[in-house]
């Protein structure tokens, strides 16, 4: 009996474990960035399977009022976790979830929060949403696999408030673009803290499947014109000063400059492939991986524009 027993408690336990295990895919860990203020900060690396599509920093703002959270990560599953690592925090209630921008990984987490809190984002953003959501759950759901199970994505509501204060939080909207047709970037000045959403990388490598990037560099003009204190980019670690948007910039203008000049010079894709990437940039994170999904997104647009139309009117 004493035997039967133990190897009960021995299996409960184990049972227990695969349990905790299971559920927890993503080991969600808050970082202090200010005071009342968190993130949670993702892999480098491209979606896979492995990190299950945890790219992406979100965060949350603890205030008098409840919990004000950016982003809500890359599936269901992830937002179950956020929203069991905020409750470790704080008890109070989550009462606003915003959006930055229309990418999987920032918003496939948010059914979580459904009936709990308004989810809110910029107009375009709720409209490739409401359009295309179900096709980038499935994009996702192919790189990165069973994670995304029950994954369905929620259609935002639209706000376009400038400005609010939340439990004495004094929160700015900045409505902008060029990573996307729409990018929000949240201001706490109470604390300082800026999430910028993708409009910001730093030490990794950027993405540009929709991006316009002169738009892109007159958003990051109005990035460096916020007096933050502290800066939470889309990816990458949480910097200590201000190089931030200046690192972003020097990239974009790179490669928006590379790639023309490519298309100009009429080089073929296979020498595009091949273009040495300069030593500065060389440290940022996958940026060899990244380059080549550059080119494949970014060339046929140059293209597009850049090269008379066959068979077009005089």
């Amino acid at each position: 009996m004493r035997l039967a027993a133990s190897l009960l408690a021995v299996v409960l336990m184990l049972t227990a474990s695969v349990c905790a295990a299971a559920e927890s895919t993503y080991h969600l860990h808050p970082q202090a960035v200010a005071k009342d203020t968190y993130v949670f900060i993702g892999d480098t690396n491209f979606f896979n399977p492995a990190n299950g599509g945890n790219i992406v920093n979100t965060g949350f703002i603890v205030t008098d009022a409840g919990v004000v959270v950016i982003d809500t990560g890359p599936s269901l599953r992830y937002g179950q976790e956020m929203r069991r690592a905020i409750a470790e925090v704080t008890d109070r209630k989550v009462v606003k979830v915003v959006i930055t921008h229309s990418h999987p990984d920032h918003f496939l987490g948010s059914q979580a929060f459904v009936g709990e809190a308004p989810v809110v984002s910029g107009a375009a953003t709720v409209a490739m949403i409401r359009d295309h959501g179900q096709e980038l759950a499935g994009n996702l759901y192919t790189l990165v696999g069973d994670v995304m199970r029950g994954t369905e994505p929620v259609v935002p509501e639209v706000f376009d408030t400038p400005a609010e204060t939340i439990g004495g939080h004094d929160l700015h909207y900045y409505f902008l673009s060029g990573h996307t047709d729409s990018d929000v970037a949240v201001f706490d000045r109470t604390t300082g803290v800026l999430f910028t959403g993708d409009l910001v990388f730093f030490r990794r490598a950027l993405t540009v499947p929709n991006a316009n990037i002169p738009r892109w560099l007159d958003s990051l003009k109005v990035i460096e014109g916020i007096p933050y204190r502290h800066l939470v980019p889309g990816h990458g670690p949480v910097p200590s000063g201000r190089q931030a948007p200046a690192e972003t910039r020097a990239y974009l203008l790179w490669i928006d400059k590379t790639l023309r000049a490519a298309v100009a010079g009429g080089l073929d894709i296979t020498e595009i492939y091949r273009i040495k990437i300069p030593e500065r940039f060389r440290s940022l994170a996958i940026v060899g991986e990244e380059f080549q999904r550059s080119v494949g997104q970014m060339v046929p647009r140059i293209e597009s524009t850049a090269l008379p139309v066959v068979g077009g009117a005089p």
